[in-house]
């Protein structure tokens, strides 16, 4: 029996009532979903788990809340695909500076939303492993095994 595993994926925004709409929109499409409702709550929990990816809101206790969890989760060992959230995305705001791989704008069409996600899933997925491929030629044998057994 193959055992298919959940893809995690960490929600990050201080509106509670698009926190869980997301949330279950989500789970409904076999995400596995954790919430974090501040970007201090994030950046802990990008820490201390493991995510395949991580989508925070733009604006949440400061401006500048959803670029420190891009920059956090852009951090982490694990590297997650990384997407920000906005409902007024700003003309000109360069979100791809921030580290973001994928601006998801609010509201829209939940198939719309999931079918962006597994889309950037699977782009992040597929450059993790060529960049895995890629091994120096003065890395000792024991740690490009090590990196290719972790890919």
């Amino acid at each position: 029996m193959v055992k298919l595993i959940k893809r995690r994926i960490l929600l990050v925004d201080d509106e509670l009532a698009i926190l869980l709409t997301l949330k279950a929109v989500l789970e409904i499409n076999g995400f596995e979903v954790e919430t974090a409702a501040s970007a201090k709550e994030a950046k802990a929990k990008i820490r201390a788990n493991t995510y395949h990816m991580v989508i925070t809101d733009m604006r949440m206790e400061s401006e500048t809340a959803g670029t420190e969890v891009v920059r956090t989760a852009k951090k982490a060992p694990y590297q997650p695909a990384v997407a920000m959230l906005t409902a007024f995305p700003l003309p000109g705001s360069d979100w791809q500076a921030d580290g973001a791989d994928e601006m998801l704008v609010k509201p829209m069409n939940t198939s719309d939303l999931v079918r962006q996600i597994e889309a950037l899933l699977i782009s992040h997925e597929d450059r993790k492993r060529k960049l895995a491929a890629v091994v120096p030629p003065f890395v000792p044998k024991s740690a490009a095994k090590a990196v290719e057994q972790a890919g």
